[in-house]
């Protein structure tokens, strides 16, 4: 599984999770369909639940005029995902993070989250 396809993957497991509790190995199935588990695919979606309340924390810390509560569902998952990419995913240059963060906004949310996230982001690479 090509890596734009594992985070698409992510980001819809994620929001599973947000959404109804799932548990991540079920939202990880749910996702991938009878297709086999993709190694980055389970280490992005676990990676960002197990530090859920420190990313959730990077996040809060780099909004400005706007609450965590407000972030639609989909980009709030969005952004926890290109944090833990950033954060803990040692062969994910910053760049490459935040770039398809908003490819993601693009394809799953609309144009002006795509810009909200880019900015977003590009706080939060400064701060770590």
């Amino acid at each position: 599984m090509k890596r734009r396809t594992a985070r698409e993957k992510s980001l819809q497991a994620l929001y599973q999770i947000d959404m109804s509790g799932a548990i991540p190995e079920e939202a990880i199935r749910n996702v991938l369909e009878d297709a086999p588990v993709d190694e980055y695919l389970q280490n992005s979606v676990m990676g960002t639940i197990s530090h859920l309340e420190e990313i959730d924390q990077v996040v809060k810390n780099n909004l400005e005029n706007w609450s965590f509560d407000r972030l639609a569902k989909v980009d709030r998952n969005i952004l926890r995902l290109a944090v833990y990419e950033m954060k803990y995913a040692d062969d994910v240059p910053d760049k490459v993070a935040i770039n398809e963060a908003v490819e993601l906004a693009k394809h799953f949310s609309d144009e002006r989250s795509s810009k909200f996230i880019n900015g977003v982001l590009s706080r939060i690479k400064e701060s770590i």
